[in-house]
């Protein structure tokens, strides 16, 4: 007869995610994280597989809980703009929310990582391109509905906040609070372009100008 789980699985995934999170996947050594979670190495590889396989298991549960956030946003503002902003704020209060580590376990967890952890790499990587298109959706929603120029480089203004984001993660991990993160995400608002209506205006304006000074 097989042995009962003497521990809560949940309660120790939760604990490798935190560990995974403060140090990043590589550094983090099967000891760390048998401490942190409060079982021996046999019980981590019989519930988990190993290292990658509980890394793997943390990144989707930072993905439905943390993380969160974004896919919130993106999915509930009307407008491209909102949304992003929104995402831009929502990310200030999360990076520095004392309540657990700083920054976001996507962005940071696979820094400085050797070959033989190319996989976890490709798994980050591939979050954070999802998050970077899923930001260009919501721009290109404001193109097709006429709040933004036709000519707008969406996909620039998208790798432009993402790479907003990213930077606001490592500013937090350096020790930056809600306060100076929400600055960089105000500042960084002011790059989205000027509505399409406005620019229709301003050329309006112009010609009309043009017009009355011509000879």
């Amino acid at each position: 007869m097989a042995r009962q789980r003497s521990f809560d699985r949940d309660t120790a995934l939760e604990s490798a995610l935190r560990a995974f999170w403060r140090h990043g996947y590589e550094t983090t050594s099967i000891a760390e994280l048998t401490a942190a979670m409060g079982i021996k190495p046999p019980s981590l590889y019989a519930a988990f597989g190993d290292k990658r396989r509980l890394f793997e298991e943390a990144v989707h549960l930072y993905q439905e809980t943390y993380g969160a956030f974004t896919t919130r946003a993106l999915a509930e503002e009307p407008t491209g703009r909102q949304a992003v902003e929104r995402v831009l704020r929502e990310s200030a209060a999360e990076y520095a929310n004392g309540d657990h580590p700083p920054g976001c376990l996507i962005i940071t967890a696979a820094v400085n990582c050797g070959p033989e952890s190319a996989e976890v790499e490709e798994l980050l990587r591939g979050f954070r391109l999802a998050a970077k298109a899923a930001i260009k959706r919501r721009i290109d929603d404001d193109v097709a509905a006429g709040r933004l120029a036709a000519g707008t480089d969406t996909e620039g203004l998208a790798a432009f906040f993402a790479s907003v984001i990213q930077g606001m993660s490592t500013q937090s991990r350096d020790g930056a609070g809600y306060g100076e993160l929400l600055q960089i995400a105000t500042l960084a608002m002011h790059a989205w372009p000027p509505a399409a209506a406005e620019l229709g205006t301003g050329a309006a304006a112009g010609s009309a100008a043009g017009a009355a000074t011509a000879p």
